[in-house]
């Protein structure tokens, strides 16, 4: 769509391209009406002169120096087919290895424990024998490991849901 330029705002124009005097600049007060004429001194237009020819470049004061910031890094351990001891060795070295490379969460999967074999072992504790149950036990009794978990929670659902448990870790380099 082209727009014509009406009679009216053709002279406005010529009117200002005549007026324009480079030392002063016209600011529009709230009523629109009132116009104030504000003189700019010779020191801010050398300033702006100045600024113009300078080639250095300014400091971006937006820009964030990002080296405190802890980008999310998520490695994930499947236990499926452990035994007890297994998963447990394999655990604590896996939440070691993690810390070590400043992973931020782990996700473990252990599963559900609905095709355990040892449910049908009367001799042994029905929870406590599968890896749902025993992996997180494990882990909240040994100390070492307590020192680099921040928390542990339940999966979402897309995780593993309640076969599954999230280890957020601590930032091995903020650890005294």
């Amino acid at each position: 769509m082209i727009k014509k330029i009406s009679d009216k705002d053709k002279q406005d124009w010529e009117n200002f391209l005549k007026n324009k005097n480079p030392d002063t600049v016209a600011v529009k007060s709230k009523n629109l009406t009132d116009k104030i004429i504000i003189k700019v001194s010779d020191k801010d237009r050398q300033d702006w002169e100045n600024f113009l020819k300078n080639k250095e470049k300014m400091h971006n004061k937006d820009f964030v120096n990002k080296k405190n910031v802890r980008y999310e890094k998520i490695k994930k351990i499947d236990l499926h087919g452990y035994t007890i001891e297994e998963a447990n060795m394999a655990i604590e070295q896996f939440i070691q290895k993690c810390f070590d490379e400043n992973v931020t969460k782990i996700i473990v999967i252990t599963g559900k424990g609905l095709r355990s074999k040892n449910i049908e072992n009367p001799y042994l504790s029905k929870d406590l024998s599968i890896l749902k149950y025993s992996v997180p036990e494990f882990i909240e009794s040994n100390l070492s490991l307590i020192k680099m978990i921040i928390e542990t929670t339940d999966a979402k659902i897309e995780d593993g849901g309640s076969g599954a448990f999230y280890i957020y870790l601590k930032n091995k380099f903020k650890i005294k």
